[in-house]
């Protein structure tokens, strides 16, 4: 006879007793922790849950829950300690039937004595109770990793707002003097070398707005074009990067190109300081409430301001961008700008030690969704690292401006969240690719 017939005779021999069944109402309780039991219940209808308190009796945790079909008193009827060892309430009105120690075993000569005919009962009800400690446990498990995460995010939140406090005074500083420096050059120029100020201006008005790839590509032009060493094409491509060049830029182009270069640097300057600003006011609120948003933000524009921060990183990087036409969005691009600066840095210094390091960005529109690709040739991020990268406080650097405290990813990942958007890593032998998905109709 199958385990599951056994069970369904135990039930049908001993709990159809209708002198031993009975409806308790919800909030019943049934059985009291230590006190006196002589029952084994079977649930017909209903459900009922089991708690355990400690010894002083302060704190109780609910162990089990009972639903139709399963038993409980099982350990003092079996053990015959004759003592309930949990306290069990009806959570719903529940029909119970039960046995005692003084009930008969049926057909002995056939099936054995009571303990023998209720072996697998034992044996099913411990099975259940496994089944539903193994649920509880998985349940208690994804719980206990929530207020982790949600413990690390308090913790990164408050060492990132301690951090930006320090930090706050030495950016306000740098913004207000390069304001100042920018002024006083600008002046002084403007009194005694009036000719070169249309250089200056050019530099601070517009910086450098082509990528190394494109500047690289005008630069052969003009070289030809002007009759011009390879580094006077170049730093031309860059300051005039389409268009004729006029002819009062090739009178003096050494000192034009040297004003033009001091004025992209002031330019720069106020940017990465306007920029780190922004990011200070960012990670105060990391723990707390968003940034403000603002309609009509181009992620391709985002994405053009981090590559001119990071201008410095990637001297020697081959970056290569094919932004699609894509509709704008409501978001905050201070946010934006540092997801990128985030991952385009990482992957710069990824590829320190990479023979001709090249990153790729990609825009594209599908679906109501921006998709973003930043891929790089550096190399591959192994499967553990992967596990682990978007986490906080996880870090693969020693040094450099992270410190190494893993905070860069972290903010990237919780802000994509944040617009209700997703961020995923691949890795292999020939690149890494960071794909970022972001809705278009969300709600910010």
């Amino acid at each position: 006879m199958e385990r599951s017939e056994v069970v369904q005779r135990i039930i049908k021999v001993y709990f159809q007793d209708s002198s031993r069944t009975k409806l308790v109402k919800a909030g019943t309780q049934i059985l009291k922790q230590d006190g006196f039991n002589d029952r084994l219940y079977w649930v017909k209808s209903g459900e009922l849950s089991g708690y355990l308190s400690n010894d002083k009796k302060s704190l109780t945790a609910k162990v089990f829950s009972v639903v139709p079909g399963m038993f409980f008193g099982v350990h003092s009827f079996f053990a015959q300690t004759k003592q309930a060892s949990t306290t069990v309430i009806a959570e719903r009105d529940s029909v119970l039937t039960w046995i005692d120690l003084e009930t008969p075993a049926v057909d002995v000569e056939t099936y054995g004595s009571l303990s023998e005919q209720f072996m697998p009962v034992m044996m099913h009800e411990l099975a259940q109770r496994q089944m539903l400690t193994g649920l509880q446990a998985i349940e208690k498990e994804k719980a206990l990793q929530k207020l982790y995460a949600a413990e690390q995010m308090t913790t990164l939140g408050q060492l990132a707002a301690g951090i930006a406090h320090e930090l706050n005074n030495a950016v306000g500083v740098l913004s207000s003097k390069t304001e100042s420096l920018q002024n006083a050059i600008c002046h002084f120029l403007e009194e005694n070398q009036p000719e070169v100020s249309p250089f200056l201006d050019l530099g601070i008005c517009e910086g450098q707005s082509v990528t190394s790839a494109q500047a690289r590509k005008r630069a052969k032009e003009l070289q030809e074009k002007h009759v011009l060493s390879r580094d006077q094409a170049r730093q031309l491509a860059r300051a005039l990067p389409q268009g004729h060049i006029p002819d009062y830029w090739l009178a003096n182009l050494d000192q034009a190109l040297r004003y033009w270069d001091v004025g992209r640097d002031l330019h720069d300057m106020r940017l990465a300081a306007k920029h780190a600003a922004s990011i200070v006011r960012s990670v105060k609120q990391l723990g707390g409430s968003e940034q403000t948003k603002q309609p009509d933000v181009d992620v391709n524009d985002t994405i053009h301001k981090s590559l001119a921060l990071l201008q410095s990183n990637l001297r020697r990087v081959n970056v290569t961008l094919r932004p699609a036409v894509i509709p704008t969005i409501t978001a905050s691009a201070t946010e934006l700008v540092q997801v990128w600066v985030n991952i385009i840095k990482n992957a710069c210094d990824a590829m320190e030690h990479t023979d001709e390091p090249q990153i790729e960005i990609v825009t594209r529109y599908s679906k109501n969704r921006l998709m973003i690709t930043i891929s790089n040739n550096g190399p591959m991020i192994d499967e553990a690292t992967r596990r682990k990268i978007f986490q906080p406080n996880f870090t693969t650097k020693k040094g450099g401006l992270s410190f190494g405290l893993g905070l860069g990813l972290s903010i990237v990942q919780r802000i994509i969240h944040s617009y209700g958007g997703t961020i995923a890593l691949k890795s292999d032998q020939e690149k890494t690719k960071f794909r970022i998905k972001l809705p278009i109709n969300s709600n910010l």
